[in-house]
C-alpha cells in the first residue's frame, strides 16, 4: 500500500518542523517549503496527496496558493493553517475550494482527524473517478460487443434475404438477376442524393425484395409469354400487398415492407395500388422506379432486345413529372452511362446486400 504524501507550507521553520515530525510519526511521508510560490514549484514536480498550507506568508499567501492548486489539480485537498483571529479569511479560504480549516494552536489530535478525513476524502474521489472511468470503458466495449452482435445478425438477416431474392429469380427465370441490379441501380442513385445510411440500407432491402409478392402468383401468369388480360393483370397487381403483409410482420423490415407496397405508385398517382401522388409515395419507392424503368429498358426481354442506355435515359427524362420524380430524375441525370454498364457486369459477382449498401 502507498504511503500518503503531504506537503506542508508555512514560513516558520518551527512549525514546518513539529508538523512534519508529528505526521511522520503516524506513517505520511512529508516534505516541507516556506512559503506558496516554493510550494508552486515544488508541486510541478512532485504529486502529493495533500496540502496543509498556512495562511499569511511571504510571496505568495495561503489564499493565492489555494486559487494556483485549483487551476493545477483541483483534486488534491489543501487545509488551511491559521491564526484564531483570521477565522473569516479561513473560511473565504473553504469558499475558495479549502478541504478543511484548522486554528493555531492547534492540538495534535485535531491535526491528526483533520489530515486523516482530508486523504480519505482525496481517496474516495480518486475510487469515484476510477470506477467512472472503469464503467465508461465498459459501456464501450459492451456497446461494441453489441453493435458487432448487431452487425453480425443483420449480416445474418441479408444473407437470408439474398436466398429470398435468388428463389424468386428460379420462379421467374425471365428476370434473373433482376433483383440484384435493380438494387445496385438504387444504391447508385440513393448514395448519389445523399440518403442517410440507415434508410439507404432499408432502401436497398426494399429494392432487392420489390417482387417477393410474386412468390405468390400462379405460374401460368408469372410465366405467359404473352400479354396479360384484365383478371391476369389484377391478379399480377396483387404482388405489391403480398409483399408488404410479408414484410411487414418482420421488425427489421417494416419500412423496406412501405417500399415494397408502394414500388408501383407513379408521380402523378396514376399508379396502384393505392394511387398515391407525389411525396405520399416513399422517397425508397420513387428512386426505385428510376432504377427499375432503367433495367427493364436496358435488359433483353422474350419480346425485344435490350434498348441502349441513351434512350432509357430520355425516356426516364420524358416521364420526369408523371411516372418519376423529378427530384430523383434530375439526380439519375446527372450520372455517366458507364456507370450503369459497369454495375451490370459486376453485378454476378459475389452479391451482399450489406456490402452494397
Amino acid at each position: 500500500m502507498s504511503i500518503d504524501r503531504i506537503l506542508i507550507v508555512d514560513d516558520e521553520e518551527a512549525i514546518r518542523e513539529i508538523v512534519s515530525s508529528l505526521l511522520e510519526a503516524q506513517g505520511y511521508r512529508c516534505a516541507t517549503v516556506s512559503n506558496g510560490k516554493k510550494a508552486t514549484e515544488f508541486l510541478l514536480k512532485n504529486s502529493v496527496d495533500l496540502v496543509l498550507s498556512d495562511m499569511v506568508m511571504p510571496e505568495m499567501d495561503g489564499l493565492k496558493l489555494l486559487a494556483w492548486l485549483r487551476n493545477h489539480d483541483a483534486d488534491i485537498p489543501v487545509i488551511m493553517v491559521t491564526a484564531i483571529h483570521d477565522v473569516s479569511t479561513a473560511l473565504e479560504a473553504i469558499r475558495g475550494g479549502a478541504y478543511d480549516y484548522i486554528l493555531k494552536p492547534f492540538e495534535k489530535d485535531q491535526l491528526f482527524l483533520g489530515v486523516r478525513r482530508a486523504i480519505e476524502h482525496r481517496w474516495l474521489l480518486l475510487e469515484n473517478q476510477n470506477y467512472q472511468r472503469n464503467l465508461e470503458n465498459l459501456v464501450e466495449k459492451r456497446t461494441a460487443e453489441l453493435r458487432g452482435a448487431l452487425q453480425q445478425l443483420e449480416q445474418s438477416y441479408d444473407e437470408t434475404l439474398e436466398a429470398l431474392g435468388g428463389a424468386l429469380d428460379l420462379k421467374d427465370a425471365e428476370t434473373e438477376g433482376h433483383c440484384k441490379r435493380v438494387t445496385a441501380f438504387t444504391i447508385a442513385i440513393a448514395k448519389d442524393m445523399k440518403i442517410e445510411l440507415g434508410l439507404l440500407q432499408q432502401i436497398a432491402r426494399a429494392a432487392f425484395l420489390h417482387d417477393i409478392g410474386k412468390m405468390a402468383i400462379p405460374d401460368r401468369i408469372l410465366r405467359k409469354p404473352g400479354p396479360l388480360d384484365d383478371d391476369e393483370r389484377t391478379i399480377m397487381r396483387t404482388h405489391c400487398d403480398v409483399g408488404y403483409n410479408m414484410l411487414i410482420k418482420i421488425p427489421f423490415l417494416r419500412e423496406a415492407a412501405e417500399i415494397v407496397l408502394t414500388h408501383q405508385e407513379f408521380y402523378d398517382g396514376t399508379g396502384y395500388p393505392r394511387g398515391l401522388k407525389g411525396e405520399a409515395i416513399p422517397l425508397g419507392a420513387r428512386i426505385f422506379a428510376v432504377a427499375d424503368a432503367l433495367d427493364a429498358m436496358i435488359s433483353d426481354r422474350p419480346y425485344r432486345s435490350a434498348l441502349p442506355i441513351q434512350h432509357a435515359r430520355q425516356e426516364i427524362e420524358r416521364c420526369s413529372g408523371t411516372q418519376f420524380d423529378p427530384v430523383v430524375v434530375k439526380a439519375f441525370l446527372a450520372l455517366p452511362d458507364t456507370l450503369w454498364a459497369e454495375l451490370r457486369e459486376n453485378i454476378e459477382a459475389p452479391f451482399s446486400l450489406s456490402r452494397n449498401s
